[in-house]
């Protein structure tokens, strides 16, 4: 008898043993290159998140912002994605139309983004400028206004971004029509006699600048914070421009299919605490969008603090995109 119930409890455990181990809730995150990558802020904030939900975290990247929103399109209503982190607020009018977002629910109290935050869909993570950095080693003076950088030294090579495809090209883009109006056609026109190339996303852009390929290159202004803090150096700079500059808020929201997976609510949430945001200024190399748990370094307070913040609505954007990016694509290709 004794020897029949042992044998039975060993083949009921043998039968368990061969059961597959439970799944680990998965969450998907669609997010640009320069954020997974192994100095971006992905790596720690897959780290921190998993930890705290007990469930992986995966991250899908695609060359930049833009492109984040093209192959949403292109994946229509099947998209993998339940959270999309890396649009920003110059093509958040469009995303929406696209009908692929649900409206996340979160109090937003807790975001301190310049001129505050009322959007019910998406939610921002960060925040900074764009400017040109130069290399003070090949650039004696650099200019102080867009006018100037304009009518510079054509020898003086820039590298910037394609609007079609990086959320910093098409920030280049709405910065000069900001500035220009509708003479902005002109102003695209000499800037092309100042390019070195277009490339498709930041990444590509900066690592020529960094290379020496290019001594001037379109970024942020919190760019050099990095080479300071990081690299222990102040040759790479900001430029002040008089007019102002085009500011960025990076926003991320949750798919129709994510607000059935309840990891996407927490992951906003998260991204709103000071264990994400606390990740972002030295990783991402921006401003964080709500409230760390210490101050920033303070090389933070050196860096070029804009005259002017300048920004489009996103529905100004939504209206005229296609349009400034025609007349930017035949100006620069005269």
């Amino acid at each position: 008898m004794h020897k029949k119930l042992f044998a039975l409890s060993a083949s009921v455990l043998l039968s368990l043993s061969f059961l597959p181990a439970q799944a680990q809730e998965t969450l998907t995150v669609y997010t640009y290159e320069s954020f997974t990558s192994e100095w971006g802020p992905g790596p720690q904030v897959e780290e921190t998140f998993e930890k705290d939900c007990g469930c992986d975290l995966v991250f899908v990247p695609v060359a930049d912002g833009v492109v984040l929103l093209n192959r949403l399109r292109l994946e229509g209503g099947n998209t993998d994605a339940d959270i999309v982190l890396g649009l920003d607020t110059n093509l958040t009018a469009e995303a929406k139309e696209t009908g692929f977002f649900a409206p996340h629910g979160i109090t937003t109290e807790a975001v301190a983004v310049p001129g505050g935050w009322t959007d019910e869909t998406f939610l921002p993570y960060d925040y900074g400028y764009f400017a040109f950095i130069y290399d003070t080693e090949v650039v004696d003076t650099p200019p102080s206004s867009m006018e100037a950088l304009l009518a510079g030294d054509v020898g003086l090579k820039i590298a910037i971004q394609d609007p079609r495809t990086s959320t910093p090209g098409l920030g280049l883009l709405l910065w000069i029509r900001k500035i220009y109006g509708d003479d902005a056609p002109e102003a695209y026109a000499k800037l092309a006699d100042r390019v070195l190339t277009v490339t498709p996303g930041w990444s590509e852009a900066y690592g020529l600048f960094t290379s020496g390929e290019a001594p001037m290159v379109l970024s942020y202004t919190t760019s050099p914070a990095y080479h300071m803090i990081a690299e222990q150096t102040d040759r790479y700079q900001a430029a002040a421009f008089e007019e102002g500059h085009y500011m960025q808020i990076e926003v991320a929201a949750k798919t129709t299919r994510g607000a059935q997976n309840p990891l996407a609510d927490r992951f906003l949430q998260f991204m709103l605490s000071p264990s994400f945001q606390d990740i972002i200024p030295q990783t991402n190399w921006m401003f964080p969008a709500a409230p760390t748990s210490a101050p920033l370094d303070p090389v933070f307070d050196s860096l070029v603090e804009p005259a002017r913040a300048l920004l489009f609505s996103p529905d100004e954007v939504a209206d005229n995109r296609k349009t400034w990016i025609d007349e930017w694509l035949s100006a620069m290709t005269r």
